[in-house]
């Protein structure tokens, strides 16, 4: 019986052995040198994973950058200063692009905004979205402000105030990962040298926008007949030109009569903190 158990332990072992050796042989045999620039340009980019580039990530798009010729400036949250790092390690030069930052083309807080209905629910804009249309508020194409494009955001940049997504453009990093999970669209990138925005997306009628929300764009448009130049009017809104975005200056000459058009600092200043409304983003 102690014979029959010492040599199935001798041939397991032997077998072990054998296993082992024929896995080194193999892994030495077919390995597939990798270019040492790819740890590099990798340890070099943000490593959020956000995805902004197209790629699955930030080790993928480096093996791009390094063995596909991508352009290392696709990466839209790296850092100037690492962009120009990057373009060392590879020796290539790198044409620098203008930051764009998220901007959530809304003003209607709770405080402002009409209420149709309670909504008592999953905290989650794509969720209150499917259900009596859209989380309680009257205006349809307004902000839902349950907080999903905060957590999706791997930089923090987004807070929920009062009911309403706010983007702190200091900490953004123009990744668009909040752009893809808004379901009512109204998050867009654009330069951050833009510090005018008319905050609202609302193609209602005036009437019916001044009924549902006290910050709404009338389409008056004041700001265009004033500065056609840098505002476009669109239908019943008014948007700002980014290809030539105003100064923060028109803000007071323009005197919007419900405030939809203001500065970004002002905007993050109307809004007061409050520590039961806000809606911090939570690591998941």
């Amino acid at each position: 019986m102690t014979f029959t158990i010492l040599t199935a332990v001798c041939v397991i072992g032997i077998t072990g052995l054998l296993l082992g050796a024929l896995i080194a042989y193999t892994a030495k045999k077919f390995a597939v040198e990798s270019d040492p620039r790819i740890e590099e340009v990798q340890a070099l980019l943000p490593g959020a994973n956000c995805g902004g580039c197209g790629f699955a990530g930030c080790a993928d798009m480096a093996d791009a950058i390094v063995t596909k010729g991508a352009s290392p400036s696709l990466c839209t949250a790296c850092t100037e200063k690492d962009l120009k790092s990057i373009a060392e390690v590879l020796g290539i030069s790198v044409d620098a692009q203008e930051k764009k930052v998220a901007v959530v083309f809304c003003s209607g807080t709770v405080s402002r905004a009409a209420r149709k209905a309670q909504y008592n629910g999953v905290m989650d804009c794509r969720s209150a979205s499917r259900v009596a249309g859209g989380g309680g508020k009257a205006c349809r194409f307004g902000c839902i402000g349950y907080g999903s494009c905060a957590r999706a955001c791997p930089f923090g940049a987004i807070e929920v105030r009062d009911g309403l997504a706010m983007v702190h453009p200091d900490i953004c990093r123009g990744c668009g990962k909040c752009e893809d999970v808004c379901p009512r669209k109204l998050i867009r990138l654009v330069p951050v040298s833009a510090q005018v925005h008319v905050y609202c997306n609302s193609l209602d009628k005036p009437a019916v926008k001044r009924k549902n929300c006290s910050s709404a764009c009338l389409a008056c448009r004041k700001c265009e007949r004033l500065d056609p130049d840098h505002f476009n009017a669109q239908d019943q809104m008014v948007r700002v030109k980014y290809g030539n975005p105003p100064d923060p200056e028109i803000v007071e000459k323009v005197k919007c009569p419900t405030g939809a058009l203001q500065s970004v600092c002002a905007h993050l200043q109307n809004v007061p903190e409050s520590k039961e409304e806000t809606v911090k983003q939570e690591k998941v």
